[in-house]
C-alpha cells in the first residue's frame, strides 16, 4: 500500500517526526560508557508514554523476526546493524551504537536512526563509515522531490556508498511510511535512475542507508531479531523520514537542537 497524506495528516506526521528526533537526540546525549542497552529501552518507553504516543516496535511481529519485538527501540552494537533487540549489555568505550526508533502519534508514524561512537575512543574506520551513511542519506534526500522516481533516490544513495568502497545489501532498505511503519514503496540502497514509482507530494519515505565494513552478507542472531554482519565487522546506519512536497523534500526527523 502506498499512502498519500492530506495536509491534516502531514501535520500529524511532522509532530511524530519531531518526537522521534527529540527522543533520539535525548537518548544519544544520555548514553555513555557504562550505559546498559535495557536502560536505553526504558528511557525510550518512558518518553513515548509521556508524549502520549505509541511505539511501532513493541507489538511488531513481521515474518522476518521472532515476534513480537517486545521492546521500544532498536539498539545495535558494533557488528549488529538492523533490528537490534535490547538486551543486558553494558556499553564500553569505543563501541559503535545505532539507535533506531519508530513512533506513531495522531495515527501517523515516523522513523529515524543514528549511529555514533560511545566514549572517547574513536576508531577512524568507524567514524568514516558513519559519515558515509550520513552523506548517502543526504544524497538520497537531495534527489527526492515531485516527479523523481525511487530509482533516482536509490542511485544517489548507492553512488555514495560504492564510491566509499562498501558492498551494498538490498534485502533491507528504505520504505514508505504513514499510518503504519512499513509500507510500499521499497527504497533499496542502490538502483538505476529513472526507474520505479514516481514521487508525489504527500508521500512519506523513510530513507536508511546502512553498510557493513567488509561484507554485504547478514546473519540473524540467536535472539531471532538482531541482524549482524556475517564476518563480525562493524556496521553503521543512518535514517530520516521525509515528506515529499511541491518544492522537494522536507526532513521530518531533524532534532530541534540540530
Amino acid at each position: 500500500m502506498i499512502e498519500i497524506l492530506n495536509p491534516a495528516l502531514l501535520a500529524r506526521a511532522k509532530d511524530s517526526g519531531a518526537l522521534v528526533a527529540d527522543i533520539l537526540h535525548t537518548l544519544k546525549g544520555r548514553t555513555a560508557v557504562g550505559t546498559n542497552l535495557l536502560e536505553i529501552d526504558r528511557w525510550a518507553e518512558k518518553m513515548i508514554a509521556e508524549a502520549e504516543a505509541q511505539s511501532c516496535y513493541v507489538d511488531y511481529a513481521p515474518s522476518f523476526g521472532r515476534g513480537p519485538f517486545g521492546h521500544y527501540i532498536c539498539t545495535a552494537v558494533n557488528d549488529a546493524v538492523l533490528h537490534g533487540l535490547p538486551h543486558d549489555y553494558t556499553l564500553a568505550d569505543g563501541d559503535l551504537l545505532t539507535l533506531d526508533l519508530a513512533v506513531s502519534k495522531g495515527g501517523v508514524a515516523a522513523d529515524a536512526a543514528v549511529s555514533f561512537i560511545v566514549g572517547d575512543t574513536r576508531p577512524p574506520e568507524s567514524v568514516a563509515m558513519i559519515g558515509t551513511t550520513e552523506r548517502a542519506l543526504a544524497a538520497g534526500i537531495a534527489a527526492a522531490g515531485p516527479g523523481a522516481r525511487i530509482g533516482d533516490l536509490s542511485h544517489a544513495i548507492g553512488t555514495v556508498l560504492k564510491e566509499a568502497g562498501y558492498l551494498i545489501n538490498t534485502e533491507f532498505g528504505g520504505h514508505g511510511i504513514g499510518s503504519t511503519m512499513h509500507q510500499d514503496p521499497h527504497v533499496p540502497n542502490t538502483g538505476r535512475p529513472g526507474r520505479g514509482y514516481k514521487l508525489r507530494p504527500g508521500l512519506l519515505l523513510a530513507l536508511e542507508p546502512w553498510v557493513m565494513a567488509d561484507t554485504a552478507q547478514l546473519v540473524t542472531d540467536a535472539d531471532g531479531w538482531t541482524l549482524r554482519s556475517a564476518t563480525g565487522c562493524r556496521t553503521a546506519h543512518s535514517e530520516h523520514t521525509i515528506a515529499i512536497t511541491d518544492d522537494g523534500a522536507e526532513i521530518l526527523t531533524l532534532p530541534k537542537q540540530a
